[in-house]
């Protein structure tokens, strides 16, 4: 049976420890916008990118406190694509202004990029990319 032939990514999903403040970073550094608000999780939607963010759905399994970590099992990172470094450095200059979690622009040569890593409030490691 050959693979499934899937295109892009639908949607993604994060479990977000408090919906107001994870909708405020995600709207006023990101740029996405609330499509559907269900209570205790968001649609959020930038383009062609549909962000879902919520509490978690069973709290009885949520773990106090807990904070996200690139070392268990689940996801590593997430990464945004905008169109030049330059973006990348004006990003780093506004999280640099407003104490956002960042490193420095890397250029990773053997992919033709550029990357910049930053946390959100949870802590979850995202990215923007850029082509070097």
């Amino acid at each position: 049976m050959p693979a499934i032939p899937i295109k892009a990514v639908h949607h993604l999903a994060l479990t977000v420890s408090d919906l107001a403040r994870a909708k405020d970073f995600y709207q006023t550094y990101l740029g996405f916008q609330v499509a559907a608000d269900m209570g205790e999780r968001l649609i959020m939607n930038k383009d062609s990118i549909l962000l879902a963010i919520g509490l978690a759905p069973d709290k009885t399994q949520a773990i106090e406190n807990d904070q996200f970590s690139p070392h268990r099992i689940g996801l590593d990172h997430l990464s945004f694509s905008v169109d030049t470094r330059a973006q990348l450095e004006e990003a780093k200059l506004l999280f640099e202004a407003d104490s956002i979690d960042h490193r420095y622009v890397k250029e990773l040569e053997a992919f033709g990029i550029c990357v910049l890593a930053f946390k959100d409030p949870d802590g979850i490691a995202l990215e923007l990319t850029s082509p070097m």
